[in-house]
């Protein structure tokens, strides 16, 4: 092809080059930014696995701590109960108690509600009379109505168009749980049937003012009672449950009875006057020696785990300071106080139930060491598994807490948190880079479309000059 003088001019001046303007301002922007950004990226990568593997140290051991109050709270180490006859009560333990040694029980009655039955009526909807029901509580003992002055007595006014279901309905209401009433059809006919809250104290009689009908269907009078009245019937007395705990007498006013020895509290479900059944709490010396190997294992894996990801050469805490904390803190558990107040002879330690720790950093159990710390002093093992300020689970829960710590900069949690807020740190500056490199590459684009725009404005020039220039060399021929 024959060059002209004309197209080596434009040619020299990138006319008509096709050169993608918008592609090369994205380029070289990317590429101001590329070493900085790489490097962030890199950083941000080694912060990912390092706080993936803080935080899987840190749920090693609280999950360890949480499982080792599961099995003492509710698993085989919760502190029961048991009853030679367990059909006379049901025990429960509260959470944080541990209540030891055994006791004589003796159940010779049973709390219960006062049960009134009304006279009958030919139906649920019979209207019952317009006037005042007066419901007072109080101990009815025989023929005689002791009133609780504590308790006001309860009004209840009841209407020309009440029906026996409406006054249920309306005592219901009134009373506030005191006294449920509800209406019960039978051969007889529809009654009303009330009954109060268990304990002696929960007794209640009814005082009825009429239209002045006298006590005969139809007037509210005929459902007033007292004790010596024939106006309802009795069925049930209101009364305390009665019981003896190693020969001492007391009473409840429900049949569920707190505040006994050590913490435990007593559902009373059936009398056994005159045979009094055992109650013995104890822990079983299987369940402890199952707990500690359990332990022991579980110590192993965090102690594996510490090792991998806290090696000196390829760990991602190589050269952490939490991590280096927790192999201290590892390595001297066996030897932190479990029982402060322990009593001469009794265990102390972890490693006084069998807690040791080879040369190579791994755990291990003596057995025979604990299996002397049960038989010496079982009492003293048991109280050691509790959730309470002392014991084994409160140790390794404190141990958990002291390693989780975000605000200690030497703990794993604060490791943990350090990472976080430099990978914070290193997202805002990748974000701000890439801010940056827009804005550069927003520029660079706006510079080339004018420099385009300008050589596209040249374009008329050029051809008429080229053409001019043709016809110079044409002419010169």
């Amino acid at each position: 092809m024959t060059t002209t003088s004309g197209s080596s001019i434009i040619s020299a001046l990138g006319a008509g080059s096709g050169v993608d303007f918008t592609k090369l301002a994205e380029d070289i922007a990317a590429a101001t930014f590329a070493a900085q950004r790489g490097q962030l990226t890199a950083r941000n990568t080694t912060l990912d696995a390092q706080i993936s593997a803080a935080a899987q140290l840190r749920s090693a051991i609280t999950g360890l701590a949480s499982a080792l109050g599961e099995r003492i709270r509710t698993g085989d180490l919760a502190p029961k109960g048991e009853l030679g006859n367990p059909a006379v009560a049901r025990v429960t333990v509260p959470a944080g108690v541990a209540p030891r040694g055994s006791f004589s029980l003796e159940v010779t009655g049973l709390a219960q509600s006062q049960t009134l039955v009304s006279r009958p009526l030919a139906s649920r909807d019979a209207l019952v009379g317009e006037g005042t029901l007066t419901l007072r509580l109080g101990t009815v003992d025989g023929t005689a109505f002791n009133p609780d002055a504590a308790r006001s007595p309860i009004d209840i006014t009841v209407t020309a168009t009440d029906t026996l279901a409406t006054l249920a309905g309306k005592i219901n209401s009134a009373s506030g749980g005191a006294v449920s009433a509800y209406v019960a059809t039978g051969t007889n006919g529809a009654q009303l049937v009330m009954k109060g809250r268990d304990g002696a104290a929960s007794g209640f009689v009814l005082e009825a003012t009429g239209a002045g009908g006298g006590a005969v269907a139809g007037d509210l009078e005929y459902f007033g009672w007292q004790p010596t009245s024939t106006n309802g019937e009795l069925r049930q007395t209101a009364r305390d449950a009665a019981y003896s705990l190693d020969g001492v007498p007391a009473t409840s006013p429900t049949n569920r009875v707190t505040g006994l020895p050590g913490g435990f509290g007593l559902t009373l479900t059936a009398t056994n006057t005159g045979a009094p059944t055992s109650l013995t709490f104890g822990t079983s010396s299987d369940a402890i020696g199952s707990v500690m190997g359990d332990f022991v294992s579980a110590l192993n894996d965090i102690v594996a785990q510490v090792n991998q990801l806290a090696a000196p050469v390829g760990g991602q805490l190589g050269n952490d300071p939490g991590a280096r904390e927790l192999r201290r803190d590892l390595a001297g558990l066996a030897g932190r106080v479990v029982m402060p107040n322990a009593g001469p002879g009794e265990p102390r330690t972890l490693g006084d139930l069998g807690l040791s720790i080879t040369r190579e950093g791994s755990f291990r159990l003596d057995t025979a060491r604990l299996n002397r710390a049960l038989e010496t002093a079982p009492d003293a093992v048991a109280g050691m598994f509790t959730t309470g300020v002392n014991g084994v689970f409160a140790t390794f829960d404190r141990f958990a807490r002291e390693n989780s710590l975000t605000t200690d900069p030497s703990s794993l949690g604060g490791s943990l948190r350090r990472y976080e807020l430099q990978k914070e740190a290193g997202s805002g500056r990748l974000a701000r880079i890439a801010e940056q490199q827009e804005a550069l590459r927003e520029r660079l684009t706006r510079d080339f479309t004018a420099s385009e725009r300008r050589v596209s404005a040249s374009q008329s020039t050029l051809t008429f000059l080229r053409q001019q220039v043709d016809i110079w060399s044409s002419s010169d021929r």
